[in-house]
């Protein structure tokens, strides 16, 4: 974390350079901002033509100031701000906060001058953030400071919101202020010259008014940085953090030669990573603050039973589709809890979960129901539904509900609908910090992530292992092999040798050379057997013919053996044949896929799921940054649709978990120690009995002599 950063926040004295007398621009508004709302420290205005600035005195240069300036903010043309970098350097300003645009989103040009403030603020040690922003905000009461010229001014709160868009900043601003939403700090960070996401998260992760942190990313600086630091800030700090990534784009992967090179483009690079921060992401910013607010609010829940009260059944039906399609589970009412209900509740209302206490109900019936279910133990969380009627206001519900929420430590949210006074309704409910949801859907979505985060602050956290029996140098001869074919291809046999080297079980193979040795081969192997060709210039086989399956004999291998290779002479008939390669058959076990994509920001990634012929249609796979720990493999295996076949599906015995887990870490230190191998595909592996092990049944490299990996830490 730069030091210096507590004086961007906490400034005791701010130059705002380019202060301005003109009625609606950027100098004046930002110079307002800071006057009106409350900072708690002095400000000089710099302007070189005027002698005041609404109404106060303004210097020619900051080097004129005669007191000492923690912080700079800087809106002058950008051909002149490094000039006024300089004197900031010169006047020892410990923090500048650059609002101007014109830098390297404009091209080379702006692109020197953001280089040359760059090195100025290095030399002085100055904590610099932007340029071309739009300034930051700290509500606390000790500080109250507003360096931006957007209209809103939000009320002090503990989410903590950093965005690289100042578009999108300023309009979170508007959103937070309509949903009575306040904010600890909000930064701009523009083309992050100097200060970026990593340097704000440590910050921030200190921050004592901060509880919930919020991220519009475009991009990163420093991705293994900011891995470090995220997982510091959601595993040690316990803070969620909650992140827009633009850019959702799926023509990255269309190129890609292998199953896991088409499923694996840049975003699901960004999920993956995300995940293993523990980084909650989400699409939109309606999303973003709409959770942000349950994290901010309520405590996390215990567990993930959820018990809905409502007065009308059919939002209690939706309440509970959104919630056990989110992974939560309706709470089993106790039948002492549902004698309570018995007793206050009408002969038609429903005491089981979701109680219903039917439309004729008030706020002190409504009430009285939902103090039973806050005392039921198997209740973790409770979602309050409330459909507006004439038989009692909204209101009078929701101050009820604020009454008891102040008694029990178990999240609400907050579902009492009602147009005509919304606002009152959303105002009443925080004065105990429940948010306020307009549909159910979106209240159990939220506390699904409440729920989400909650397992991961109380995950066992495991370290990267590190295998020591591999045989790196087996691998290092195959590739010296491979640098003198042409194309530079890995064969399927060299894929086995190579994993195998590292210790990641595979059929029993042979390379024959014509017919005769097929059937030696196949006799030490075992019937049925497999024939695949094996050539440089045949990437899949089954396209050419060149794959024959369950083959019971060897009357039958010999006439397999000729129709393959007739099947390649009629379909690619300039390919050069190496051989033919003979494995045993295999029909039982779950077929998965394991593959690795080297992607040239995060590094490998790896990526795990239900494989087979059909792997691009069903798209089961799940994803994480090499390397991963143990914990990373368990969490991918298991978020797969297909984990319920693995873990025994209808009489049908359980899977070897364990040695999936096992070989995706192996697999993983494979990628890292391997930079040259761009891609891997293993599919089938196949997954036996519990106990039983595994196997890969096919596999394959993409492989690149000069590849250097363009990884920043």
């Amino acid at each position: 974390m730069k030091e210096n950063l507590k004086y961007i926040f906490n400034p005791r004295s701010i130059a705002v350079i380019g202060a301005s007398t003109t009625p609606g621009s950027v100098g004046q508004v930002t110079f307002a901002n800071i006057l009106l709302n409350g900072y708690q420290g002095i400000v000089y205005p710099v302007n070189i033509k005027a002698k005041s600035v609404l109404g106060v005195k303004a210097y020619f240069s900051i080097l004129d100031i005669p007191d000492e300036i923690d912080l700079a903010i800087i809106m002058v043309p950008a051909i002149f701000v490094p000039e006024v970098v300089e004197e900031c350097g010169q006047k020892r300003v410990k923090g500048i906060v650059v609002i101007s645009a014109g830098f390297k989103e404009t091209g080379e040009e702006g692109a020197v001058l953001e280089k040359r403030i760059k090195e100025l603020v290095e030399k002085y040690n100055i904590a610099l953030i932007g340029p071309n922003c739009v300034g930051i905000i700290n509500t606390d009461p000790k500080i109250r400071l507003n360096a931006t010229f957007g209209r809103v001014m939000p009320k002090e709160g503990n989410i903590a919101f950093i965005t690289q868009s100042g578009a999108v900043g300023l309009t979170a601003l508007e959103y937070a202020e309509a949903e009575g939403i306040g904010l600890s700090k909000f930064i701009s960070i523009g083309n992050k010259a100097d200060v970026n996401e990593n340097d704000l998260l440590a910050y921030l992760m200190t921050d004592e008014q901060t509880k919930v942190i919020l991220l519009y990313l475009e991009d990163l600086v420093k991705p293994l940085k900011f891995l470090e630091v995220a997982r510091k800030v959601t595993e040690e700090a316990k803070k969620p953090i909650l992140a827009i990534k633009s850019g959702r784009t799926p023509e990255g992967a269309k190129a890609a030669a292998t199953h896991t090179g088409a499923l694996a483009g840049s975003d699901e690079a960004y999920d993956a990573f995300f995940r293993q921060c523990g980084i909650i992401r989400v699409d939109t910013v309606n999303e973003l603050f709409d959770y942000a607010k349950a994290f901010s609010g309520q405590p996390l829940p215990k567990g993930r039973k959820v018990a809905i009260i409502t007065n009308a059944g059919g939002m209690g039906i939706m309440a509970t589709d959104a919630s056990i399609r989110n992974g939560l589970k309706l709470a089993t009412l106790s039948e002492e809890t549902k004698e309570k209900l018995r007793k206050i509740l009408p002969p038609t209302a429903n005491t089981n979960n979701p109680v219903d206490v039917i439309g004729d109900a008030d706020e002190n019936r409504y009430s009285a129901a939902l103090k039973i279910i806050l005392e039921e133990e198997a209740v973790d969380a409770i979602i309050a539904i409330w459909t507006p009627t004439q038989i009692t206001e909204t209101i009078k519900v929701a101050e009820k509900v604020v009454q008891l929420a102040f008694q029990y430590s178990k999240p609400i949210m907050g579902c009492l609908l009602s147009l005509q006074n919304v606002k009152e309704v959303i105002k009443t409910l925080w004065q105990a910090k429940i948010p306020y949801y307009p549909i159910p859907e979106s209240a159990a979505k939220a506390l699904s992530l409440m729920c989400y985060f909650n397992d991961w602050i109380n995950k066992k956290i495991t370290g990267v292992k590190v295998f020591e029996d591999v045989e790196k140098e087996k691998i290092i001869s195959i590739i010296e092999k491979v640098k003198k074919r042409n194309p530079p291809v890995i064969l399927e046999p060299e894929g086995y040798q190579i994993l195998s080297a590292y210790k990641i079980p595979v059929l029993p193979f042979a390379l024959v050379k014509d017919r005769e040795e097929a059937i030696l081969k196949a006799k030490e192997i075992g019937y049925p057997c497999v024939l695949k060709i094996v050539s440089p210039h045949i990437l899949h086989k089954t396209d050419v013919g060149g794959v024959m399956l369950d083959i019971e004999n060897e009357e039958e291998l010999q006439i397999k053996f000729t129709e393959l290779l007739k099947n390649i002479k009629n379909k690619k008939p300039d390919a050069q044949i190496e051989g033919v390669l003979i494995q045993p058959m295999v029909s039982s076990g779950i077929e998965t896929i394991i593959g690795i994509k080297r992607d040239p920001q995060f590094g490998p990634l790896i990526m795990f799921g239900i494989g087979g012929i059909y792997v691009e249609v069903f798209r089961d796979v799940s994803f994480r940054i090499c390397p991963i720990r143990e914990s990373s493999a368990w969490r991918m295996v298991q978020e797969i649709k297909g984990y319920k076949l693995l873990q025994g599906f209808r009489g049908k015995p359980p899977s070897d978990i364990e040695k999936i887990v096992e070989v995706l870490q192996r697999v993983s230190q494979l990628a890292v120690d391997f930079p040259c191998f761009l891609e891997i595909d293993i599919n089938p592996f196949l997954v036996f009995e519990k106990g039983k092990g595994a196997c890969a049944i096919d596999a394959r490299f993409v492989y690149h002599p000069d590849y250097t990996p363009v990884i920043q830490g």
